[in-house]
This record gives structure tokens, sequence and C-alpha cells, in this order.
């Protein structure tokens, strides 16, 4: 029981030394970690504000879309054009 109390001391004085050895590491990393954050935020920024526009462009591409898919039904000798997903747009074949 005597050697007890000084391999204590000895593991807790070794502990403390890795951990006083760690603390440089940790601020790098923890630097890191900060900058990352930031960029992430400044990316959000970037979505949150464009994130308007992009869905009026989409808009308004479907809109262009349906107006294209009018004009082939309309175009199909008058008979009433299919016109779907899953129907063909020119002679070409599909593409597998």
């Amino acid at each position: 029981m005597d050697l007890a109390l000084p391999r204590r001391l000895s593991r807790a004085a070794r502990t403390t030394v890795q951990a006083l050895w760690s603390l440089p590491r940790l601020t790098t990393v923890l630097t890191e970690l900060r900058d990352a954050v930031k960029q992430i935020e400044r990316l959000a920024t970037f979505a949150a504000q464009e994130l308007p526009e992009l869905v009026y462009q989409l808009e308004s591409v479907r809109e262009q879309l349906a107006a294209i898919e009018r004009r082939l039904a309309a175009q199909s000798n008058g008979q009433p054009g299919e016109v779907s997903p899953g129907a063909r747009r020119s002679g070409s074949r599909r593409p597998s």
C-alpha cells in the first residue's frame, strides 16, 4: 500500500503532461472548426438569398415547357396529342 499513492501521483502527472501537450492541437482543431462553421454560414446565407430566384427561374422553365407541349399537341394534325412525360418528343429514339 505504500506505493499506491506515488503510482497514482505519477499517473496523474503523466495525464496532466499529455493534456498540456495536446492543447496546441486542440486549439488548432477548434480554430479550423470555427472557420468551417463560418464558411457554412456564408453558404447558407447565399443559398437563402438565391433560392427565391431559383424557384422563379424553375417556374419560368416549367411555363415554357408547358407552352411547347401545347404547341406540339396543336401541331398533331387536329388529333388530341398525347403529351406526357412518357410520350416521345421527336422522331429520335429514346436514350438508353
